[in-house]
């Protein structure tokens, strides 16, 4: 058995319950942010988020700063529970794609860049798709579900 290329099903299974287990969580405290409940807005924090996407442009900035926080809460525990999981990857991932291109519109790709770049969103972006082509895999609610067995 070559060790750099031997494929292993137990492997890949852990390793989609890891990537459910950090990018979930990752999202949640996201949606938790935009609700004052973690970071440094506070009460005020989808206020704030409302006014940035207003001079952005956005249209319904309202509308779109709830949706993009229900979408990080609700689609974040979804990944963990492996519920729903690839549309729940797949939607997370569209919101992810409109931040970079949209959010971080003009600031090149290290987020490190003032105003700061889509790198982050982007890479959290690719990283949902590559779950979503994945699937949940076998340590999920929907293998549980949904399986046959």
């Amino acid at each position: 058995m070559n060790l750099f290329i031997a494929e292993s099903s137990e492997a890949q299974q852990m390793a989609i319950l890891l990537l459910r287990l950090f990018i979930g969580p990752c999202l949640i405290v996201h949606g938790l942010g935009k609700l004052g409940v973690v970071g440094p807005g506070g009460p005020q924090a989808m206020q704030g988020f409302v006014n940035w996407l207003q001079s952005l442009g956005v249209p319904f900035a309202s509308v779109q700063a709830r949706v993009a926080m229900l979408t990080e809460l609700i689609g974040g525990l979804l990944l963990v529970l492996g519920l729903c999981y690839r549309p729940a990857a797949l939607i997370c991932m569209v919101t992810l794609v409109v931040a970079a291109v949209i959010g971080h519109k003009g600031g090149g790709y290290l987020i490190t860049n003032q105003p700061p770049g889509n790198e982050y969103a982007l890479n959290l972006a690719v990283i949902l798709l590559v779950m979503a082509l994945l699937g949940p895999g076998a340590y999920s609610l929907d293998a549980r579900f949904f399986s046959g067995h």
